[in-house]
C-alpha cells in the first residue's frame, strides 16, 4: 500500500490528526502514542524514519530530529475502523523525552496491588 492510499483510507479527526500507536517490533512494549496528519504519513513512508504532527508547535516532529533516538519503522498497521494507526518501529534510544525507554514508565493500578 502507498501512503496515499493509506491516507485515502484513514478517519481524520476535525483537525486532520489520527492517533499514531508506536509499537516495539522487538518486544511490542507500546513505547508512545502521537498524531499523525498526510503529511507527517507521507513523510514516514518516505523515509523510513517516524514522522508525527505535533500540536504544539503545529509542525512535522520527526522523532529524534533532535535526540538521535531515531524509530525506524519496520510496519505501519491501520485499525479496523481505519481511524488509528499503530507503527511498529526499532527504536533507537530512549523513545521517551524523560529519557525513559517508553512514554509509559507509571502505574496508576496494578490488579492486587494499592498504589498511592
Amino acid at each position: 500500500m502507498t501512503a496515499d492510499e493509506l491516507i485515502g483510507m484513514v478517519k481524520f479527526d476535525e483537525r486532520g490528526l489520527v492517533p499514531v500507536v508506536t509499537q516495539d517490533a522487538g518486544d511490542n512494549a507500546v513505547l508512545m502514542v502521537a498524531w499523525a496528519n498526510g503529511e507527517a504519513i507521507r513523510n514516514t513512508f518516505a523515509t523510513g524514519h517516524a514522522t508525527y504532527w505535533s500540536r504544539s508547535r503545529k509542525s512535522l516532529w520527526v522523532k529524534g530530529e533532535t535526540s538521535g533516538h531515531f524509530q525506524d519503522v519496520q510496519e505501519v498497521l491501520y485499525d479496523c475502523d481505519a481511524d488509528t494507526l499503530l507503527y511498529r518501529v526499532r527504536q533507537r534510544g530512549p523513545a521517551c523525552h524523560t529519557g525513559e525507554r517508553t512514554c509509559f514508565y507509571r502505574s496508576a493500578y496494578r490488579r492486587g496491588e494499592e498504589t498511592a
